[in-house]
Parts: structure tokens; C-alpha cells; sequence
């Protein structure tokens, strides 16, 4: 906590106090806050400051993110006494390497508008909490920044992340930048630059993102979002003659399909599908999508949009491309990664880089590789089962960057040739057959249920306790959108089942609709 402040006889403050000033920076991992951390006492100390720097770990982006606390000075030849963490109210400048920490600082109380400068850069680094939800967890950034603008004093936002990526460096250069631009410190530009030169690390790259953010902050720029990345051309097709033709007409069937968001959803989907499996692939899930449409249209689609070819191009390609072993090997074995880790680790000649893969694969994972019939043998024994569990669930970490490493999953991901025949794909075939026909059963007597029967997919994504999660969650949908089937608001209340089991991973949310479901449609009957 802070000292209070020693009331004089006259009754006024200690001056000394108002000299003291407090500063808090909130970054997560390899965002460089104790670097930046580190600069600012040097700084202060450059200066003649006394300083005082502390920190209140974060899990990640669990709980929040690290703060570091700085409380500085003139130096008066007397050792102050200064706070160990910044209390509610009483910050002078609070610096968030995210968008979200600055929210969360305002929650605290950490940011006042009769006192506190915030500096936020205005890109994402997605939460955990935001990630866990089975459909889009982002928070609004647009509305943090409202709040910022109302909560502080003074207001710096731009894409300080992207700064330092054009740099070469980490977002701590351009944070630092940003509070030398923002003149709230009483210290020259130059005292910036030599404590930045003085760390001896990366001090080029650092010093260009340092002046970029620097610029920025004395224009007192505000970007209302973050400038975005030139999209990447699309990619040519190359290779054999036959196989660019075959792939070609592929291309064609799906531009002949009606409507534009068809088309293109089409096209996404043949992309996702060949890139999964094959070309052969290819062409069973345009036979699938070409069926549907053919159905939408005896259903009059055309008056609807042609909604359910269009949701039925999108979710049969998530279907098929589901993930499973074979296609995480597949991944992390292509050069796109490497290159991608490369990039994100700053790999130089001066330095190599270890990877290191955690898997922990069970039963379930090592039987779906199995033949079908082989598969399904072994599933009929418990016995033979946990024999296979015992032997195999267990974790393992495995040096992707060495050979052997590498070279087991490359030989996992080599198993695509195969997958067709292995027990998981014909546990997943049947599956979306039946979701299909369920929803194409519906077409003539509801159209709108039967996109919302559809959309149902989306609740399936990932793979091992994920996957199942996600579909047990669609079995509980599908059996509240068989009970309000034939109710003029069938498909408002299938959408509201979506929507409940997409709101949290627990599913409680999910259970009070089927509940409020089941109430109705009971009472109906009765």
C-alpha cells in the first residue's frame, strides 16, 4: 500500500510526495515487460531518480497479465519510502501491451481521468478466457477503447505490436517509444536512446521501433483499430498437367452452383478438403454439395438465398476435414511451420532453435488408426481395450527438429493415403451422412430448420477430449431440435439451442434451454 501523506501543521500535503511518480506496465510473456520494466529505472536513475521496481506475476493470460510497478523520484540524499504495488486511483501512467490488459486496468481502478496518462497498443493477443468458448469468445475492443477515452486522462493508441514486427523486435522498444513521445516523463529523448543502447541487446532493431512509436505518440495518434495486414496473393495451382486439370474442373462444378456465397463457400470448401485428403476427395465432397443443391432448389432455395446449398458447402467441408492424428502429424511436418517458428523466434545464424512436441495420445487415438474392421474388433473388447490404453496413454515430448523426430511424424502424417479405410474416417463419414440426411429430410416441410439443423455442425470441431465435448453438445441440439420439430418456431428455438451450447465449454447454458424446451414441448403432448 501507499504511505499516507504526513499532514503538515498547516494542513497542507507534503510537497514531496506529488514529486514521487508512479508508473505500471501489464504485458504477458515475450512481450519483453521486464525489459521494459528495467529500461525505465535505468532511465530514472540516468537522471538522477531514485526508483523502486516490483512485479505481481500473471498466469499468462489466464488471470491477467504481469505488473510491474515503478515508483521514481528526485533523488534527495534521504532513502524514500516507496509502495510495493500500484493501489486503485493513485497511477500517474499505466502502460498495456494489449488492448484487453488496458481493460482490465481501467476494471481495477488503475486508470483515473484526473490524473492517468494510458499508452495502449491497439492489436490483439487473444485470452485464454476468450479462446475456451466453443463459438466466438473475442471481446469487443472498440468497447475498451470508449471506456479508455472516458477513464483516462490522456489516451496514446496505436498498433504498437506491429511497429516492433517491422522492426525486428519485440513490442517493448515501441512501448518505450511511446512514453518518451508522450512527454509525461521530465527526461530527454536522448536519455531514451542511451538506456536503450546501454542494454547492448538488439539495440538497432530496438531503436527503430523505439522512434517509429516515438513519432506516433508526439503526433498523439489514435488508431481506431489496428492497421491490417496486406492480404497474401493466392497461392497459383502448380503441378502436373493432369492433376492442375482435374483440379480445374473441380473448380468449375463449384462456380456452377447457384449463388455467389454458394460459389464461394464451394470453393473455400474444395480448397480445405483437397489440402486434407486428395483430389478423389475433392470430387465426393462436390457430389455431396451438388446433391444438396439439388434439393435446395426443389425446395424453392431460390427465394431463400439458396442458404441451405451455401451452409451446406461450409460445414460438410469442416465435416470432412475433421482433425484427427494423421492431420496434426501432417502439420507439423510442413515447411510453412518451420518457417512460421523461424519467423516468430527471430531465428538468426547466431543462434538454433529446439522443438519440442507434447503429445499424449490413448487408446482412442491409437485404435482410430486401425483398419476399420481391425478397429472395430478391438473396440468390441474391453479387455483388449485397456491393454492397449495401459500401453500407449502416456505422454511423451519429441524433438520435432531432430531426425528421428521429425521423421515419426512425418510417417503419421504419411498415413493420409490411407485414412479412408481406418476406422475414425468411417466413424466420421457415417456421422455427417446422417446429419445430412437429417437436414435434407426437413427441407420440404421447414427450410430455415433445416439450415439451423446445418449450422449444428459448427458445435464439432478438434480432436480428442475437445472433440468429444463438442460432440456431445451436438447430440443434446439435435435431440431438442427433433422435440420443437413441426412448431412454426422451430428453427428460432434450434438457433437459440446453437447459440446456448456455444456460450460456455460446461454446457450449462445448453441445459437451461433444453430445459425451457423440454417444458413446452411436454406440456404440448400433454
Amino acid at each position: 500500500m501507499n504511505q499516507a501523506a504526513p499532514i503538515l501543521e498547516t494542513g497542507s500535503r507534503d510537497a514531496r510526495l506529488d514529486q514521487i511518480v508512479k508508473l505500471a506496465v501489464m504485458a504477458v510473456g515475450g512481450q519483453g515487460g521486464g525489459v521494459l520494466n528495467g529500461w525505465i529505472v535505468r532511465l530514472a536513475e540516468r537522471n538522477g531518480y531514485v526508483a523502486q521496481a516490483t512485479s505481481v506475476a500473471g498466469v499468462a493470460q489466464r488471470t491477467g497479465a504481469t505488473i510491474y510497478y515503478v515508483e521514481m523520484m528526485p533523488d534527495t540524499g534521504k532513502q524514500p519510502v516507496f509502495a510495493l504495488a500500484p493501489a486503485e486511483g493513485d497511477v500517474d501512467i499505466l502502460i498495456a501491451a494489449e488492448m484487453m490488459e488496458a481493460g482490465r486496468a481501467i476494471m481495477r481502478g488503475f486508470v483515473t481521468p484526473d490524473r492517468t496518462l494510458l499508452i495502449a497498443s491497439t492489436h490483439r493477443a487473444l485470452a485464454v478466457s476468450e479462446k475456451i468458448v466453443p463459438g466466438s469468445g473475442i471481446a469487443d475492443a472498440a468497447e475498451v477503447r470508449r471506456a479508455a477515452e472516458k477513464a483516462a486522462k490522456d489516451f496514446i493508441a496505436f498498433d504498437m505490436d506491429r511497429m516492433a514486427e517491422e522492426a525486428g523486435t519485440v513490442i517493448s522498444a515501441s512501448l518505450f517509444g511511446a512514453l518518451a513521445g508522450s512527454g509525461a516523463l521530465p527526461f530527454d529523448v536522448e536519455s531514451y536512446r542511451e538506456t536503450i543502447r546501454e542494454s547492448g541487446r538488439g539495440v538497432e532493431a530496438s531503436l527503430r521501433a523505439f522512434e517509429a512509436a516515438r513519432e506516433a505518440a508526439e503526433a498523439r495518434r489514435q488508431e481506431t483499430e489496428p492497421a491490417e495486414a496486406p492480404k497474401p496473393p493466392e497461392a497459383k495451382v502448380a503441378g502436373p498437367k493432369a492433376l492442375v486439370g482435374e483440379w480445374e474442373r473441380l473448380v468449375a462444378r463449384a462456380d456452377a452452383l447457384p449463388g455467389e456465397e454458394a460459389q464461394r463457400l464451394a470453393r473455400a470448401g474444395l480448397k480445405k478438403v483437397v489440402d486434407y485428403q486428395d483430389l478423389a476427395y475433392g470430387a465426393a465432397y462436390m457430389d455431396r454439395v451438388e446433391a444438396a443443391a439439388a434439393r435446395d432448389a426443389r425446395a424453392g432455395g431460390a427465394e431463400q438465398g439458396h442458404a441451405f446449398t451455401a451452409n451446406a458447402a461450409k460445414y460438410l467441408a469442416n465435416a470432412m476435414a475433421y482433425d484427427d492424428i494423421i492431420r496434426v502429424a501432417d502439420l507439423k511436418t510442413r515447411a510453412p511451420r518451420t518457417a512460421r517458428i523461424d519467423k516468430e523466434m527471430r531465428k538468426g545464424d547466431e543462434h538454433l532453435i529446439r522443438v519440442t512436441e507434447y503429445v499424449h495420445p490413448g487408446a482412442a487415438e491409437f485404435v482410430s488408426l486401425m483398419p476399420a474392421g481391425l478397429g472395430r474388433w478391438v473396440e468390441a473388447r474391453p479387455k483388449v481395450w485397456r491393454g492397449i490404453d495401459r500401453l500407449v496413454n502416456r505422454g511423451r515430448r519429441i524433438r520435432s527438429d531432430r531426425v528421428l523426430g521429425f521423421l515419426m511424424f512425418y510417417t503419421l502424417g504419411g498415413l493420409r493415403r490411407w485414412r479412408r479405410r481406418l476406422l475414425r474416417h468411417q466413424v466420421e463419414e457415417a456421422h455427417w451422412t446422417e446429419w445430412l440426411e437429417a437436414a435434407e429430410a426437413r427441407l420440404p416441410r421447414d427450410y430455415a430448420l433445416a439450415v439451423e439443423t446445418l449450422k449444428a455442425r459448427r458445435l464439432i470441431k478438434g480432436y480428442s477430449d475437445t472433440h468429444k465435448r463438442g460432440l456431445n453438445k451436438y447430440d443434446k441440439v439435435m435431440s431438442g431440435i427433433a422435440l420443437v420439430e413441426g412448431r412454426e418456431d422451430a428453427a428460432d428455438w434450434a438457433n437459440r439451442l446453437i447459440q446456448a451450447a456455444l456460450k460456455d465449454p460446461e454446457g450449462k447454458a445448453l441445459e437451461d434451454a433444453l430445459q425451457t424446451v423440454r417444458s413446452f414441448t411436454t406440456a404440448g403432448a400433454a
